[in-house]
């Protein structure tokens, strides 16, 4: 199992931390089975501000996925079509567990020096 440090914007964070999202979508599969992100919040916060357990990836067609998850992937339709625009395939990270940090974290206390445009791995 793999930890991966990945960045998502702060309206989505919101809704992580508040329970009402409960699924991570990326375009691609990372290359080893994650159990852990640390989240990075991307502009205007620009801190790593906690932790996702993962339970579970999905992985298929987009549509597959949009109806499997959308219930608990806090995303409108019109918003996920828009990210996966030119994508069949569609990945959902299921978040079994949120940890917040009490005091947010700067990328370098995980020695990355600049924002993943999508992840990377922490050893």
């Amino acid at each position: 199992m793999s930890t991966i440090l990945i960045s998502i914007k702060p309206e989505y964070v919101a809704k992580i931390f508040a329970g009402t999202k409960r699924f991570e979508y990326r375009k691609r599969l990372c290359k080893e089975k994650i159990d852990k992100m640390i989240v990075y919040s991307s502009y205007p916060v620009k801190k790593v501000v906690g932790e996702l357990i993962i339970k579970d990836t999905i992985c298929d067609d987009k549509l597959v996925v949009w109806h499997k998850t959308h219930a608990y992937g806090g995303i409108s339709k019109e918003n996920y079509d828009k990210y996966f625009e030119g994508n069949n395939k569609a990945v959902a990270f299921e978040i079994e567990k949120v940890i917040i940090y009490k005091k947010p974290k700067k990328l370098e206390d995980y020695h990355v020096t600049s924002a993943p445009q999508s992840y990377v791995y922490i050893r």
